[in-house]
């Protein structure tokens, strides 16, 4: 086995090392979520918690680590009788990103289930991790039935396993950790509010810090072992610490002046529900506790805030997380002098427990910022500008206010990533109808299997009532479910599209899609095209933050590359395509048509256009032209795209997901 990075070696990161060690203290604080960027030591600090935690008591030879003082009655290795027991260390159980249903909560041999009676199971990750860690890095690209798996163990702390009336029952409780880029798409809300506690982690910009990093990692990587035996006597301090404050964690008072202050804090910034108050209760215990002290004070009640609400307080995906702490103070102040205790309000900020003084590894070097949209380039193209918009670039406009969209959907059935959107053959949904199983049998067609086993009975032998099945006789369930999509925007963005109306609602229309892809868990690219040539803006993401940090700063003027944004957005699918093929896609190109620049820039982008009718993308074209003479050029546009035209005047913040629909519905 590898010997882990010592926890007390890691670098900087305090927010993070402190949630962490509250909730070894106490695990009903509810778990983390780390966000950050990548190398920024996210892993390396939740790996290294494990080897901090106490031993656990369990049952001999029980595969569920049942309790030996209060055992399970509804153990499936069970019944147990309650008793001594043996010790092990605790467990940090790691869920993969791409694990099939079985993997996370056990399989039930079907056949023997129906053959003989026998509940033949076994265990998953959830009965792995049971009095343990549940840890899922990349937690935001989960699957949504495994997500939704994980929300009912961590509500009603058991996991079910259920096949055609036949079912399992087991505990699992665990403290659930989770890493995330948010640049690689949000988390459901529902799975969000179930993170007792969220931290922001970056990488330091100080080159003191970077250097430690640097230093110790290579230290640990040229010997693990010799590396983690100098950093032995502060790790076991710090587990002498959990097991000290785990003892005093009981006789730790939350007085009413506390409990007051909490709910003020949770009623000021408005987050749903009563768990953001229960979780503050709890952490600011934990926080008290870890410090040594059996009372709550003020300066607990406010770390506790900075590390329970952040995540709570969103409103949209559009909301960046975070806490305003002046208006935290103010509320403190506000309620300090109330209830039995005696808060101090202007206690330090840093909360009532430190983590070990001590730093440690980031993996990588900072990322890279990514940059905000198209840079400025001058030209004059000698067209019409909208609104005195000229050649010169146009300060970008704001977007207009998002929208709730129609229901769009792809025709036909698809076999893309499990969604929210458009039909598909998926692993989940309604039953549609049966097949031999292609390997191992996860959903099992009990009617089909019935009849394929009905007319072998009496060769096999059929003497009483139970059914004779054999392996053949099985059949998968085939279903169907909702797939997510591509839907990639095509703007233009150059001097005849400046006026600052125009372009709000564009951005508006854009924005308002995003956000019904983040919760139908589709991908939206965004390609705009200005001045000589065309710039991915948007990589295909879910990721709605960084999609309105981009569209907000999209600059326009310029000329009318048509072409060249055609040929990007047909480069940016082919490349998709050899990434997931199975995901289909929808263009929207939003212009008014006109072409400009180099030798026969209409004939160029008209050839650029059919190549998505080649390939049988569905598209649309959003006509902006104005003005009393129209040329037309959109509607010629959307001909050699094999596609539809409307014009401006339908670019309405509730038109434009009703036109797609139209243009779905058309193309079926």
């Amino acid at each position: 086995m590898s010997t882990p990075f010592p926890f007390t070696a890691v670098v900087g990161q305090e927010d993070l090392r402190l949630a962490l060690l509250l909730n070894a203290v106490s695990p009903a604080v509810g778990g983390v979520l780390v966000r950050g960027e990548k190398g920024t030591a996210k892993s390396t600090a939740v790996r290294a918690l494990s080897a901090l935690l106490p031993e656990v008591a369990v049952v001999p030879g029980c595969r569920f680590s049942c309790d030996p003082a209060a055992p399970d009655p509804s153990c499936p290795d069970g019944p147990h009788e309650a008793g001594n027991g043996g010790t092990r260390p605790s467990r940090m159980v790691e869920l993969p990103v791409g694990a099939s249903e079985d993997r996370l909560v056990g399989a039930l041999d079907i056949e023997r289930a129906l053959a003989e009676g026998v509940k033949a199971f076994e265990p998953g990750l959830l009965a792995d991790a049971h009095r343990g860690i549940l840890y899922v890095d990349e937690v935001n690209l989960l699957h949504d039935h495994l997500v939704d798996l994980l929300l009912d163990a961590a509500a009603m702390g058991a996991s079910y396993v259920e096949r055609e009336g036949v079912s399992v029952r087991h505990a699992s409780k665990f403290l659930l950790v989770g890493t995330m880029n948010p640049e690689e798409g949000e988390l459901r809300p529902q799975l969000l509010d179930r993170f007792g506690l969220t931290v922001e982690v970056a990488a330091s910009r100080e080159p003191d810090q970077r250097v430690e990093v640097v230093r110790r990692r290579l230290a640990y990587d040229d010997d693990p072992a010799g590396f983690a035996a100098r950093w032995a006597d502060e790790e076991r301090a710090v587990r002498q610490r959990i097991v000290g404050a785990r003892e005093l964690l009981p006789s730790v008072r939350l007085g009413d002046g506390a409990l007051r202050q909490i709910a003020a804090t949770c009623a000021a910034f408005e987050v749903d529900g009563m768990r953001a108050d229960i979780v503050m209760a709890r952490t600011a215990t934990a926080l008290a506790a870890w410090a040594g002290r059996t009372d709550v004070l003020a300066e607990d009640v406010r770390q506790a805030a900075l590390l329970a609400l952040p995540h709570r307080r969103r409103r949209n995906p559009f909301d960046a997380p975070g806490l305003d702490e002046d208006k935290l103070d103010e509320t403190l102040e506000e309620f300090s002098g109330e209830g039995d205790d005696d808060p101090d309000p202007d206690g330090p900020g840093g909360g009532g427990g430190q983590p070990p003084p001590s730093d440690g590894p980031q993996a990588d070097g900072p990322q890279a910022d990514g940059g905000s949209g198209a840079q400025p380039e001058a030209g004059d193209d000698g067209e019409p500008q909208a609104s005195g918009a000229g050649s010169e670039e146009q300060s970008a406009a704001p977007a207009s206010e998002p929208f709730r969209t129609k229901v769009l959907s792809v025709p036909g059935l698809g076999d893309g990533a499990a969604g929210r959107r458009s039909r598909a053959r998926t692993e989940h949904g309604r039953t549609t109808g049966a097949r031999r199983p292609q390997g191992a049998l996860t959903k099992l067609h009990l009617a089909a299997t019935v009849q394929a086993a009905a007319p072998h009975q009496r060769a096999r032998g059929r003497t009483g009532r139970g059914l004779v099945v054999r392996r053949d006789d099985l059949r998968q369930a085939t279903r169907e479910g909702r797939e997510g999509n591509l839907v990639l925007f095509v703007v233009d963005a150059s001097g005849s599209m400046a006026a600052r109306q125009r372009m709000s609602a564009v951005k508006g229309a854009v924005l308002s899609l995003l956000l019904d892809a983040y919760q139908r868990r589709d991908k939206v690219g965004l390609v705009t095209f200005r001045g000589s040539a065309a710039e991915v803006a948007l990589p295909p993401t879910s990721s709605v933050d960084a999609a309105a940090a981009r569209l907000e700063t999209l600059p326009t003027g310029g000329r009318t590359p048509l072409a060249a944004g055609l040929l990007r957005a047909h480069e940016v699918l082919r490349v998709e395509r050899l990434r997931d093929p199975a995901r289909r896609a929808l263009v929207v190109v939003v212009t008014d048509g006109r072409a400009t620049g180099g030798p026969e820039p209409v004939a160029l982008a008209g050839r650029a256009a059919r190549l998505f009718a080649a390939d049988g993308v569905a598209s649309v074209v959003v006509d902006c032209e104005s003005g009393p003479v129209r040329l037309g050029l959109a509607g010629q546009l959307a001909g050699e795209l094999d596609g539809t035209a409307v014009t401006l005047d339908e670019l309405r913040a509730d038109s434009i997901a009703g036109l797609v629909k139209d243009v779905q519905r058309r193309a079926a």
